[in-house]
């Protein structure tokens, strides 16, 4: 483990109180793409509308009203060396809890500008960062991004090299900048029961499908073919 890692599990085990593990019902690690097909604008998209997806109405009511706490923490990734924590684990049981979270996403600056895309080492990163969650019912690892690996070692390496087991990986795909995210992400990405894929049309369309998003895996709902309109957010 790297002293970057160290510092974000001594600091994430100071945010998260004394016993908040047993009413910890989902710990959920947010993996932002700042690789090089990111620009600024789309960063900002990506960062901020995370930010406002936590504060979106639906969202909110989906961790408050679910009896028992959410665990969030969120890096930056990109190259195979260019994973960096923007939150530590933080229990989100409150509506205060969930507008802190959110400011201090919304304060970071980017990390990385000029790395490649190197999926299998960021995901090894993040099973690395979810050994210092909190206790939780279930454990998800978020991953966005807008292309497909092209350095390092691939997903499904990650998946057979890292302590993985009990952990989801969920995918949003953001199109626009590789016809083939999709497909990646799909099959290369997805890990464990019950994982699905999110796309967001462009970076301007990355809020609404992150909000589609933390409401689905906060409130664990298997979504079929014609989702219910009256059961979430659109």
């Amino acid at each position: 483990m790297t002293g970057l890692m160290r510092l974000g599990v001594a600091l994430g085990a100071a945010l998260i109180p004394a016993g908040a593990e047993a009413a910890c019902r989902l710990a959920l690690l947010l993996a932002l793409d700042v690789s090089s097909s990111v620009d600024e604008a789309e960063y900002l998209l990506q960062r901020d509308g995370l930010a406002a997806a936590l504060m979106a109405p639906d969202v909110q009511g989906a961790i408050l009203q679910g009896g028992g706490g959410v665990a969030i923490a969120a890096y930056e990734w990109s190259g195979r060396r260019q994973s960096t924590v923007i939150q530590e684990w933080a229990l989100m049981s409150t509506a205060d809890d969930i507008a802190a979270v959110s400011t201090r996403l919304r304060s970071a600056e980017r990390s990385y500008r000029r790395f490649p895309t190197a999926l299998g080492y960021a995901l090894g990163f993040g099973a690395t960062m979810m050994t210092a969650a909190p206790e939780c019912e279930r454990r998800v690892i978020d991953v966005s991004g807008d292309g497909i690996t092209n350095d390092g070692f691939w997903p499904q390496q990650a998946y057979r090299h890292f302590p993985f087991g009990g952990v989801t990986v969920n995918a949003l795909a953001v199109l626009g900048a590789d016809p083939a995210v999709v497909d990646h992400y799909e099959f290369e990405v997805l890990h464990g029961p019950g994982a699905f894929i999110e796309t967001a049309q462009g970076y301007e369309g990355y809020e609404q499908a992150m909000i589609r998003k933390l409401y689905r895996e906060i409130q664990d709902r298997i979504v079929g073919a014609m989702p219910d309109p009256q059961a979430g957010p659109g």
